[in-house]
Parts: C-alpha cells; sequence; structure tokens
C-alpha cells in the first residue's frame, strides 16, 4: 500500500510539473508572438486586451493536451510517436484557438485580433511544448555520449526495429548494465551504417570475426521474427568464437505492446530452438463459450491445469474453479490466481476425483457449465508398477466427473489426452486411451458435449525431462537418456493450452481432436541444446549417458493409429481422429465394472489383459 502511494505522488507531481510548465511556455509563446508580429513593441491597444487572449490559449490549450495523454507521457523515454502526439495536440488546440478568435471579431463582440499572431504563437508553442518534453532524454544522450563505456559489452544480432529500440533504452538507461558496441545483421543495405551511434560491423556468420576484432562480453540476439534455425545458427557462431553469455529478445506474438525494453532481455530458452510456428486463434470463438460461464479445470495444480486456469480467466468466465488433489500445488496456485485475477468469482477446491459423492457435491453446488478435465496420472514407468492406481485415476476418476457433468448440465466436456494412448505400450497410455473411449460413450446420451484433446509431451511439466535435465547440469553431469534414437513431440504448455481451448470451441461432441505437434525431436538433441544453452560443450564439460528404454516407454511416440488418420478442420494446427469402432456401451459398463474390481484387489497382470481387451492396439510385456 506504501509502495502504491508512493507512486501515484510521484505521478501528481510529474503532472503538475508539466502543467505548471506548459502554462509558463503557453504564456511565454503567446507573448512572444505579439512582441514578433509588433516588432517588439506591443501598442498599449493590445496590451489591455493580452490577459483575456492568454486566458484563452491557457483553457483550451491545457485541455486538450490533456486529452491527448500529454500528461502521461515518460520525460526520459520520450520518442518520435509521442513528440507526433505534441504535434498533433498543439496543431488542434490552435486551430480551435484560431476558430474561437474569428468568431469574437464578428457581432456581437467586435473585438479585432491579429491573425498572424496565430501563426507566430502556433510555431513557438510547438517549438516549447516539443524541445521541453525532449530536453531530458537529450540531455541523457549528451552524457552517454561523453561518458566512458560502463557495464557489459553487447554484441546486438539485429540491425532493424528491435535492435534500434534496444540500444535506445541501453542509452537512455542510466543505470543499464549494457553498452551496446556493435550491430550484424544480414541485409547489405544495414552494412556500414550507425544507429544511434553503434555501427553494423558486418554479417551474423561473421559473428566470430567481429569478436576477434572487438571486446565483447555477451551476444545479444535481437531479432524477434527469427525461424528457430537462425537463431541456432546465431548461437553457434557465439559459441564457436568461446562467447559463453548469449541472450535473446522473445517473439512479436510475446510482446503485447509490439515495443521492447531491456526487462525483455532474457536467456535463450529451449523453445526458441524448437521450430514452433506461433498459434493463431479465434478469440471471439473462445470468448463464446467461456466468458460470463462457470468453468471447473480439474487437476488445476498441473503444468496443463494451471496454465488452462490462467488463459480461462482472461476471458472473462463468471467463476474459475479450480480443483485438485495436490495440496501444496494448489494453495500455490491460488495465491497466484488471487493476485492476477480480480473480476471473476474464483472458488480452490481440494478433492479427489476418485471420491464419487464429493464430486457429485461439488458439481450439483457449483453448477460447471464447461469442464477441462486435465487430472490424470501420467509418469509412465511408475504406472508400470501401479496400474491399479492409474486405472483409479484416469479411468475412474475420468468417469466421476463425465457422470457429474451430464448429471448436471454441463454445455462442454474437454478431456486433456495424450499421444500415448495412440498404440498403447504403457498402462499410462492404455488408461488414457479408455477415458477417450468413456466420454465417447457419454456423448450424445444427453445435451452435454463430450470432445477430447490429444497432444504430446509439454516443455518443463513437473516430472518431465526438461526439469530433470536442468538438475543434472547444475550438479554438472552427466545427464542420462534411455537411447540415442528416442524421440518425442513437444510443446510450450501456453501454446499447447491455448490449442486445448480453440479445440473446445470448435468441438460439437463425440471428437478426439488431435494437436499439430510440429516434428517430433531427438531426446538426445534436446539435451545437448540444453548444456549449450548454460553455457557448456556437450560430451566435453558435460557428459551424456545411454541408460536402456524403461519400462512401459516406446523409441517413439504416434498421435494416430495407422487405421485412424484425420480430418482437418478450419484451424490448420487442429485436426479430428478417425477413430475405428469401440465397444457399445453395456459391454464397456461390463467391462468397466470388472476393472474396477481388479483395480481394487491390486491384480496387476489381470488389470493389463483387460486393458488389452478394451483398447485392442495396447501391447505389453507379460513379464
Amino acid at each position: 500500500m506504501r509502495t502504491s502511494t508512493l507512486l501515484e505522488q510521484m505521478r501528481l507531481r510529474r503532472v503538475l510539473l508539466f502543467l505548471i510548465a506548459d502554462s509558463v511556455l503557453i504564456s511565454l509563446a503567446l507573448y512572444g508572438s505579439f512582441l514578433i508580429r509588433f516588432d517588439g513593441t506591443i501598442p498599449a491597444t493590445w496590451v489591455d486586451d493580452f490577459e483575456t487572449y492568454l486566458a484563452f490559449a491557457l483553457v483550451g490549450k491545457l485541455v486538450i493536451f490533456y486529452l491527448f495523454g500529454l500528461y502521461r507521457m515518460s520525460w526520459t523515454y520520450v520518442s518520435f510517436r509521442e513528440l507526433v502526439s505534441v504535434a498533433q495536440a498543439v496543431t488542434l488546440s490552435s486551430a480551435l484557438l484560431g476558430t474561437l478568435y474569428f468568431l469574437v471579431q464578428r457581432e456581437p463582440w467586435g473585438v479585432t485580433f491579429p491573425r498572424g499572431i496565430l501563426v507566430i504563437d502556433y510555431i513557438l508553442t510547438l517549438t516549447l511544448i516539443g524541445g521541453f518534453r525532449s530536453l531530458k532524454r537529450i540531455y541523457l544522450g549528451l552524457i552517454q555520449g561523453f561518458s566512458s563505456i560502463k557495464g557489459r559489452r553487447v554484441l546486438i544480432a539485429g540491425a532493424g526495429s528491435a535492435g534500434e529500440q534496444i540500444v535506445r533504452a541501453m542509452h537512455l538507461e542510466q543505470r543499464s548494465q549494457y553498452s551496446p558496441i556493435g550491430f550484424v545483421d544480414d541485409d547489405p543495405a544495414k552494412r556500414g551504417i550507425v544507429i544511434h551511434g553503434v555501427p553494423v560491423l558486418g554479417r551474423c556468420d561473421q559473428i566470430p570475426s567481429v569478436l576477434s576484432r572487438h571486446e565483447i562480453d555477451e551476444l545479444l540476439i535481437a531479432i524477434p521474427t527469427a525461424p528457430p534455425t537462425k537463431i541456432r545458427e546465431i548461437m553457434e557462431c557465439g559459441r564457436q568464437a568461446g562467447l559463453r553469455h548469449i541472450k535473446t529478445l522473445p517473439g512479436f506474438h510475446e510482446l503485447v505492446t509490439g515495443q521492447v525494453s531491456l526487462a525483455n532481455i532474457r536467456e535463450v530458452q529451449l523453445e526458441d530452438l524448437l521450430g514452433r510456428e506461433p498459434v493463431q486463434i479465434d478469440v471471439s470463438g473462445i470468448q463464446g463459450y467461456l466468458k460470463g460461464k462457470t468453468v471447473l479445470v480439474t487437476g488445476s495444480a498441473g503444468s496443463i491445469g494451471s496454465e488452462l486456469c490462467r488463459q480461462v480467466a482472461q476471458f472473462e468466465p463468471k467463476r474459475l474453479i479450480a480443483l485438485d488433489q495436490d495440496e501444496t500445488g494448489l494453495f500455490h496456485l491460488g495465491n497466484e490466481l488471487q493476485e492476477s485475477v480480480s473480476n471473476i468469482d474464483l472458488e480452490i477446491l481440494l478433492c479427489d476425483l476418485r471420491d464419487q459423492n464429493k464430486i457429485h457435491q461439488l458439481f450439483r453446488e457449483f453448477k460447471p457449465q464447461v469442464v477441462f478435465h486435465a487430472a490424470a496420472y501420467k509418469h509412465v514407468p511408475l504406472m508400470e508398477h501401479h496400474p491399479e492406481e492409474a486405472v483409479k485415476n484416469n479411468i475412474f476418476g475420468t468417469l466421476n466427473v463425465a457422470e457429474a457433468a451430464q448429471a448436471n448440465g454441463a454445455e462442454k466436456f474437454v478431456l486433456i489426452s495424450t499421444d500415448k494412448a495412440v498404440n498403447p505400450t504403457s498402462v499410462m497410455g492404455a488408461t488414457k486411451r479408455v477415458a477417450e473411449i468413456v466420454i465417447q460413450a457419454f456423448n450424445g446420451q444427453k445435451k452435454t458435449p463430450y470432445v477430447a484433446v490429444r497432444f504430446g509431451n509439454v516443455l518443463g511439466s513437473r516430472g518431465s525431462v526438461i526439469p530433470e535435465f536442468q538438475r543434472q547440469i547444475q550438479q554438472g553431469g552427466p545427464i542420462t537418456v534411455t537411447h540415442p534414437e528416442m524421440k518425442r513431440y513437444f510443446m510450450v504448455p501456453a501454446e499447447a493450452v491455448t490449442l486445448v481451448l480453440q479445440a473446445g470451441a470448435m468441438g460439437r461432441g463425440g471428437e478426439v481432436f488431435v494437436l499439430d505437434m510440429g516434428n517430433p525431436v531427438k531426446i538426445v538433441g534436446l539435451a545437448r541444446d540444453m548444456i549449450r544453452l548454460s553455457g557448456y560443450e556437450p560430451d566435453k564439460e558435460i557428459a551424456i549417458v545411454f541408460t536402456g528404454i524403461r519400462p512401459g516407454e516406446k523409441l517413439f511416440e504416434e498421435l494416430l493409429t495407422a487405421e485412424e488418420g484425420t480430418l482437418a478442420t478450419q484451424h490448420k494446427q487442429i485436426f479430428v481422429a478417425k477413430l475405428g469402432a469401440t465397444l457399445d456401451e453395456r459391454e464397456l459398463r461390463a467391462r468397466l465394472e470388472t476393472l474396477s474390481n481388479m483395480a481394487q484387489q491390486g491384480k496387476a497382470e489381470e488389470i493389463k489383459a483387460l486393458l488389452k481387451e478394451i483398447v485392442p492396439t495396447y501391447s505389453y510385456s507379460d513379464d
């Protein structure tokens, strides 16, 4: 509270300073225009009316300046855009005052006014107001020009708009830790030019030679539109020259305003190198089924569930219900959402999906209209040793939520599925495929439409390979990889969730949507990238050790079975799987009842055999 009060006081002082300064400058401009018009001596007949003209000028111009946002500008970061606003405000105010002065020359007032003063006053006002707002920037620029280089010496890859903005920010920020030394850029037209006193020293592939001629501490990649292959190429050039500190700016789709600042500079991340296209979404379509609704997210403490909560909140639901059995994760998510969500009724619910009575009670109480079912046990090797728990949570937890959604008239049910449900070789994958079959069986019984969305691995999710590699690198290695040919599809959480929301908007019921995961990535290649991003050399400073495939794993995850195929949708990154025939509802219910009894008794091998009957493409080892 004290900090916000202090900031408000600083803002009011800045506004007051500008108001006083503008009042003085407007007065000086009008007085100077009179002096210039009358050759330095204002006739006595005009002196008496000067105060009246000045009152009109002050009121009219200050009001228009305020409406154009001239008192919200930062004195330090005035740019061409702000000066355009100054010019527009001065032009409009001078035009309105000119019209007013013209009108008062007519009856009944009959007041005369020299028209030349209007032109002179316009020029002087524009010069004084614009000059005053540029003073601090000019001063800082002069100080920067005369001062010696301080901070980390930076070479900037990319002399475009983002590069220009970041250099300008480095110059203007008095406490900046960066000193720009030069640019590299592949555009021949930019070769040899100087931007804000910083020269373009060569092409991107000439980074090693540029570094040999100049003392450089850090490389900054300032090309937000660059494809991952280009980022990788620039990184390799820097690494070859022995540079360990390489940073970047986020892509333009991550920059809300399109403007870059020193705060945007970050380490190169793994997703920068993965080769994914930015996700395009139909905002109105998503908002159409979320705005003003009560939305439930199960598994909300997990990577996908928590990101679902964050993104759903942006579409203005009436109420957001975050449900999970992870007490600690739910606690942290609740704190985060309460800080960021102010206009939504937020409910944080601790509940086990296997508790059928509790689930039905919560649905009766809160009546969720849209359900995103993200809760699941996902760790493949662990579920191989505890198949009964995978069945209880992934199948019967889904069954409980699906039944409660139908009984309470939910408007849409979206199951988060996985590529491991395709030709499953693990208990986890087989139980997720059964979960898909369950929600398809519910679809069409009543008004609630049920859909599933299937995608691959999520970068950085808890227990995934990325955090594990990070931990191993921090310990100095080695990094353990199961097999040199192991491949997986990867998405970042925000991208996967955005496409889930889009698929939810498109779903009419019964579909299993498949997200375009791009190209599969070799895990060993991922490991080498992470080693390089951490500033080390793979196989030299950090070793990579192959440990062998674990139970339930396969070398390559398919998103579709061979007999399924896909149908295109109106969204180029979302497809619909053409699923084969499944059990009818009566037979499915009978198998599920038997499966439930086996899970309660912990009969692991019998569970796998029955999963095979329900999912014929499931293959597993008997040992």
